[in-house]
This record gives structure tokens, sequence and C-alpha cells, in this order.
């Protein structure tokens, strides 16, 4: 039996936990923050409940995985409705279009806007199921430790889809703006924008229109708390307020870690936590990647984001909605290319209260609203402030309704948050994008090239950004750790 000492309480740090404890270690957690759960924590106010990260519920399949693993279901744990509709998207003024839950009912939609897009839209949902076969229930689950791994027979017959973009493709079959805005909405769940990603990843839009959106009831931490308890009931060990200061590494091989000035010896240590940071734990010639290769590459977004008690029914929104009626273009130059704080952002609400009354107080509403930023951006108030009102305006015109005087409180959660409680490089909230260049082999490692018996799980590494990932994550470096021993 080997003594584990696992850093953070995500997604993929509890995923990893509950493999490491299935195989007999000796398995304890520890977390910076008061409670588990990492960016997907909870925030509890005024008999208001918010998910403060993820609140999106896709790939319900990769879960299913999860738990099977396990001898057990997601339903064991938490109770899952499919949304109908999945989804709204603004383009303007009383100008929306809504996303359902059955891709008859999509092509439809799509039909009514522009005649003769429903037959592209299936020609082009045939491929994105074709990929995502190859890709969730194969390729992810690779450990990113060679080039070889993305060399099958399958990926072979598509190599070309690695070298054109999700946003290529889309364009040569769609020219309607609305369109082409919702078909390359759901790589951003990737962290990147749709001209930088591979059109290989347009397996998210089966992701999207083939699988649909799920609500978990009482939100997404519903989840984080079912695999604690399936952790739990592994004989996993949880400790919250441990700040990890230094890990120990003796004759090259890590040792054990110092937690809130205490010596804590270990035979093996994994870090869920942000990669940069816990390479700073290290002395610097133990680290594998330099300030410069950090630099050099491209990040998913921040985020700026509002939790909101209302005190009224907000109208004219679904459970998410999206915020379309800018240029999607130029903010996403404003992320990417030439960061700044946007001119006019796009912005996401999500209404979880639409769905879920145990989520606020009767008659009032639970609001949710995100606004992409690139990472490293000055943070203070007064920006918040701002932005605050410039999408609240927006929103009130939108749906033709007023909202701002109902306001019963706010809470805000930036870069300078992400950094903070989550030790996130330079505040960023969903890791490290996935273009190209950061796929697959081509992320930082599961397992440190210069310290033994280190690891490394999440975001940062294979097979990147989302929850799903996250959990194929901690699946990944835990049979590398269970090789290692052997």
């Amino acid at each position: 039996m080997k003594k584990v000492a696992v850093i953070g309480s995500g997604f993929s740090s509890l995923a990893a936990s509950c493999y490491l404890a299935q195989a007999g270690n000796n398995v304890t957690i520890y977390e910076k923050n008061e409670t588990i759960g990492g960016r997907a924590r909870q925030l509890k106010k005024h008999g208001f409940t918010f998910d403060m990260g993820p609140t999106w519920y896709w790939m319900p399949d990769v879960f299913e995985r999860f738990f099977k693993d396990f001898g057990k279901y997601p339903s064991d744990f938490y109770e899952l409705e499919k949304l109908n509709p999945a989804y709204r998207v603004y383009f303007g003024s009383g100008n929306y279009i809504t996303i359902e839950d059955t891709l008859e009912k999509i092509c439809a939609s799509f039909e009514k806007e522009e005649p003769g897009s429903s037959l592209k839209l299936r020609k082009f949902m045939v491929q994105a199921l074709d990929n995502y076969n190859i890709a969730i229930k194969d390729l992810v689950y690779r450990p990113g430790v060679s080039p070889l791994e993305l060399v099958t027979f399958q990926t072979m017959k598509k190599i070309g889809q690695f070298f054109s973009t999700v946003s290529e493709d889309v364009r040569k079959e769609f020219t309607n703006p609305k369109l082409i805005s919702i078909l390359e909405f759901p790589v951003l769940f990737l962290g990147a924008k749709p001209s930088a990603t591979p059109s290989f990843y347009s397996f998210m839009n089966y992701a999207d229109f083939g699988l649909g959106t799920f609500h978990p009831k009482k939100g997404m931490f519903s989840v984080v708390d079912g695999i604690k308890n399936l952790a739990q009931k592994l004989g996993v060990t949880i400790k919250t307020n441990q700040n990890i200061e230094k890990i120990i590494v003796e004759k090259g091989k890590a040792s054990g870690i110092i937690s809130n000035g205490k010596k804590i010896e270990t035979d093996i240590i994994l870090s869920g936590a942000d990669y940069h940071h816990t390479e700073t734990l290290l002395e610097q010639k133990l680290r594998q990647y330099s300030k410069n290769y950090w630099n050099k590459k491209t990040f998913a977004p921040s985020a700026l984001l509002f939790y909101v008690g209302f005190d009224k029914k907000i109208e004219r929104v679904d459970h998410h909605t999206l915020f379309f009626d800018v240029d999607f273009k130029k903010h996403s130059e404003e992320i990417y290319d030439s960061p700044k704080w946007p001119d006019e952002p796009l912005f996401y609400a999500s209404f979880p209260s639409k769905t879920d009354i145990s989520v606020a107080p009767a008659g009032k509403e639970a609001g949710i609203f995100l606004i992409p930023l690139a990472p490293g951006l000055v943070d203070i108030p007064e920006l918040r402030v701002e932005y605050f009102e410039k999408i609240i305006d927006r929103f009130e015109k939108i749906t033709n309704q007023e909202v701002r005087k109902y306001v019963i409180f706010k809470e805000s959660f930036c870069i300078n948050d992400f950094t903070t409680d989550y030790n996130s490089y330079k505040g960023n909230a969903y890791g490290l994008a996935n273009t190209l260049m950061q796929t697959a082999f081509l992320r930082p490692k599961l397992k440190s090239k210069k310290v033994k018996n280190l690891f490394f799980t999440g975001q940062l590494t294979v097979p990147g950004p989302g929850v799903p990932p996250a959990l194929i994550s901690g699946k990944l470096v835990a049979g590398l750790i269970e090789k290692e021993k052997k």
C-alpha cells in the first residue's frame, strides 16, 4: 500500500483519488479552501444557491463510464434532468433561436432560419458523431505520453481535420451568421476560438445537439458531492483548509509536502492544483517548464462572473441563455490577439431556478452571468461595476424587461479571485486552450520528468479543459501511477 497525497479537490483530483483508493492506496486529499470542488464550489446566500464554476452538464456518457468503473451509476449519487430547451441564443432585442432537446427539433429551427440548412446540419452531424466516437470513446483516454497515441486507422483517415479549423468547416456549409455562431459556440468550452480549433473537435457539436444538455438537481456541486461520497466510501481522507507550501524532494524523489507549516511524509504526490503553481513549490532546478514556456502558451479565457439574487422571476430567458448580440470576432480578438477589457462583450446567463426550485426562494430567481476575458488583465472593483452595468443594460433591452431594480444582492468573481482562490496562472478560468499545438502529447505531462513519484492532473494537462475531460484526466494519471508502482 502506497501513501498518496493529492493536492486540490477539483473534479480531476477527486476522480484520481477514487481510482487510486480502489487500487489499494492510502489516499489523502489536501484542499486549500474551506470547501471541496475547486472551481466547482458552491455559493449559498440568503436562500439562494449558485454553482461558482461549471454550470453545463454535457457528455453524460463520460460520467456514466466513470461511475461504472466502480460498479455504480450517476443516479446512485444525484438526479439528472435533460433540459428542454437546452438553451436560448439572443442576437438582438426579441431576436433569438431556441435550441431544443433533440436533433429533429434543432433541424426544424435551422430550417426555419435558413431553408436548406437542416440537410447541411444533418451532414455536419454525421461527421461530428464519427469524431465523437473516435475521440471521446478512445483517444481522450490515452495519457499523452507519445505522439503515436494519435496514430490509429481512424485518425489517419481524418488527418486533414487536424489542419483545418472548426470555423472553416462551419463556414464551408453555412452562410447564415446566426447559425454559424451557434455551431461555433460549443468549441468555446475547449478554451480556444473556433478559428484556432482543429476541425476534429467538431465532436463538441455532437455533445451539444446529439446528446443534449442536462441539469443535476441542486446544481453541478451535487456531482462534486457524489464523487466525494464515492471517494470516502473507497477510503479516501479529505482535509480542507490545507495550504501546501512546499513539495519535499529527496534524492530525486517526491517524499512529502509541507502544509500549513507541518511536514507530511508520503510516497507519491499528485497535484490537481494549477500546474504552474505546483511547480513553484519545487526548487527551480526541479521544474519542468520555464516562465518562458508558460508565457508562450495559449490559455483559455478568464471570466468575470456575477452571482445575483433577484426579487422576481425573470422572463423571456431559459435555464441557459447566450447573448450574441455583439461582434463575436471582435470579442475573441480582445481575448486572444490583443488582450484588453472588451468594448462590447458577449455574455452568458444561467437561471438554474428555472429548472430547479431548490436553488432560490419561492418567487425569486437565481442568476449567474459570465463575461469571458483575457487572462492576466488588471482586475479592479470599478471595472466589475462598469461591466455589470453594461450587461444589465443590454439584458433589459434585449429581453424587454426591468431587472436591475429587483437585484437583492450580487457577488462578483474575477481574475484576482481565480488567482487567490485557485492559484490560477494569470487568473485563467479554464486552463490551457485546445489548439493544434496544445493537443494530446503536446500538453504538459501527467508525470514529472524531473521528480520521481510526482504527478499532475487537471485542465492544464491531458485531455484538456472541461468537467468530462477532468474526470478522464483523473483516470489517466491514476493509471500511470499504478503502472509506475509495478
